[in-house]
């Protein structure tokens, strides 16, 4: 077992790559060179990242996709079994499984997550969501729970005492179980890292209760810390200390000039029009995961990264960025590209080095 999960590492400012486990990660665009998420590329997008130091490797959990020219996210890798693959063909780097509590039972995710955790030697992490698109859950015949987020507590109360030990009864309001038992245990105690993507009231005390981490969205960096005095506030109720980490979607290249060119390219000229409004429209009736006023300013953001705060420019403009989202106190940023494989070496071999310089990374 590693001497300890990467999120617990020395650097100030963790880096992960999100969503490379979809079709077109993050980005809505009909570009040629749009991310196609095939196992291989996975494979390879993992593997630069992992020989570059970055600290994880965090897919989203995805069943339906948002229509458009491209079925966008249609195409997506189950979480668990991805995680597995990834464990046994790297060394450092956190693999993180993405899981619908309401879709997926907790004896079956505890079986699962151990299993990952093992592969890859106390590796693994867990992102618990509750899900929000309710055509998703119509495939499965699930309805949207209420409450999810006192459902997700429950489930997750199950999965940590499948690792004490020893036979136990469970008589919840979510669930009964009767003589349960699951082993082996994780590597890491009392369960591997855990973390939860929530921007409104519930979900963020669920995870001030019960998680790690907490990811969050921001629309302005002038105002993010604003998020991260509230999830401190509420972890402080509760006697814990949860890390805050927030998404961005990245455009590096040489120049100012050539990353905002591309950007208004891929996430403008040939967005997948069709596919934003959907995608869109289903977070803004059903999601609470963006401030309101987001989605009439920042359409563009959509289509480049889900929403998410963009990192557009050179080497040293994102840095320059970087440095001051740390500074409003977020521990980590996961990262997506409109092709993983194609821009994260140029990145890693550009980004990191200033990092470094800055204080940001020692490893």
């Amino acid at each position: 077992m590693i001497a300890s999960h990467p999120l617990k590492g020395r650097n100030a400012l963790k880096l992960g790559v999100f969503s490379a486990n979809a079709d077109g990660g993050l980005a809505i665009t009909d570009v040629p060179e749009r991310w196609k998420a095939g196992w291989d590329d996975n494979l390879s997008a993992a593997q630069i990242a992992d020989r570059a130091g970055l600290e994880f490797f965090l897919p989203i959990a995805r069943w339906k996709g948002f229509g458009g020219k491209n079925a966008v996210r249609e195409w997506s890798f189950e979480t668990f079994t991805w995680a597995a693959g990834l464990a046994a063909a790297t060394q450092r780097i956190g693999l993180f499984m993405t899981v619908h509590v309401p879709l997926v039972h907790p004896l079956y995710a505890a079986k699962a997550l151990a299993t990952v955790d093992h592969i890859s030697h106390g590796r693994a992490g867990l992102n618990i969501v509750c899900g929000w698109n309710p055509k998703e859950f119509a495939m499965f015949g699930v309805p949207l729970v209420e409450k999810g987020y006192d459902q997700a507590a429950e489930w997750l109360d199950i999965v940590e005492k499948a690792y004490e030990g020893a036979p136990f009864d469970f008589d919840g309001s979510y669930y009964t179980l009767k003589d349960a038992v699951s082993s082996p245990a994780s590597l890491q105690s009392p369960r591997p890292v855990t973390m939860n993507a929530a921007f409104g009231g519930p979900g963020r005390d669920f995870a001030a209760a019960h998680c790690d981490f907490l990811f969050t969205t921001f629309t302005e960096i002038e105002q993010a810390g604003a998020h991260v005095a509230d999830i401190r506030e509420r972890a402080a109720r509760t006697g814990r200390d949860v890390g805050v980490y927030t998404v961005c979607h990245v455009v590096c290249r040489e120049t100012q000039a050539e990353a905002e060119e591309y950007y208004r390219r891929y996430a403008v000229t040939l967005a997948d029009h069709a596919a934003v409004d959907a995608h869109m429209a289903g977070k803004k009736e059903f999601s609470q995961s963006h401030d309101s006023d987001a989605y009439d300013r920042y359409r563009q953001r959509f289509a480049g990264g889900a929403g998410s705060y963009p990192l557009v420019g050179s080497p040293e403009r994102i840095v320059e960025d970087m440095l001051a989202i740390s500074r409003k106190g977020y521990e980590g940023i996961a990262l997506s590209f409109v092709n993983y494989t194609q821009e994260l070496p140029f990145f890693c071999d550009r980004v990191l080095p200033l990092l470094r310089q800055a204080g940001l990374r020692v490893e």
